[in-house]
């Protein structure tokens, strides 16, 4: 399984390391977010690892939704618990619940179909900043603090008509953000499409720290410092 770079097991627990994650960030969905930096004093794992690990371990669901309820640090030792029928919860040895997941219908636990999915997915996610973000933030007149991007997953869900749709791309079709004071709330809706015919939806909805008066001239600086990272990240597997 591609994710097998991404994570390990211990004792039956999985394990992200900081560099893993990392790594996850840069490589697969094409995320620079400094939070994902392995330095970053508030590092945290990508939800889009987390929904990764959910789906190669439980499969692929027709219908599913993703709560992030907690940050994830460095290697922290993670279980997987279903505690009702079509319930699962990522958590830690204390209890503490970093992801819920609810799901129903029919579901598919075929390697290739999730990685494709996944895969695709995660390509989507990857352009969340600056393609779709940039153009929102400044159409709204609000910007995240450019010296600390602060851009998080909420949730995400899925609806599909099949869970195995063959070569499946995502199309992005609406893109809402909700200024409330500092905080942003960022709703992302999708077609799921499959041989160029839609086979279902995916909406997330993410969060943006910071909000103030959009300035031109501080987000040329972000988008400056997000190619210099994205050009960098080319030697980054070689590195870690």
């Amino acid at each position: 399984m591609f994710l097998d770079r991404f994570h390990t097991i211990q004792n039956g627990r999985i394990h992200i390391t900081a560099l893993q994650a990392s790594r996850f960030a840069k490589e697969i969905a094409g995320d620079f977010n400094p939070i994902h930096d392995p330095d970053a004093r508030r590092f945290c794992v990508p939800g889009d690892l987390l929904f990764a690990v959910v789906l190669s371990r439980f499969g692929l669901s027709t219908n599913m939704t993703f709560q992030f309820r907690s940050l994830l640090g460095d290697n922290v030792p993670l279980e997987f618990r279903e505690p009702a029928e079509g319930t699962i919860e990522v958590c830690d040895e204390n209890g503490k619940v970093y992801l819920e997941v609810t799901r129903s219908g029919a579901n598919t636990r075929d390697d290739s179909v999730i990685e494709d999915f996944t895969r695709c997915y995660v390509a989507a996610s990857g352009k969340n900043f600056p393609h779709t973000l940039q153009p929102l933030m400044e159409s709204t007149g609000v910007m995240f603090n450019p010296d600390r991007p602060m851009v998080m997953y909420e949730s995400m869900s899925l609806a599909l008509d099949t869970p195995d749709a063959a070569e499946p791309e995502l199309e992005l079709h609406n893109a809402e953000l909700e200024a409330n004071g500092k905080r942003g709330n960022v709703t992302l809706e999708y077609r799921l499409l499959s041989d160029g015919k839609p086979v279902g939806d995916v909406a997330k909805r993410l969060v943006v720290g910071g909000l103030r008066p959009y300035s031109p001239d501080a987000m040329a600086g972000v988008l400056e410092e997000f190619y210099r990272l994205k050009a960098r990240g080319a030697d980054y597997g070689s590195n870690v």
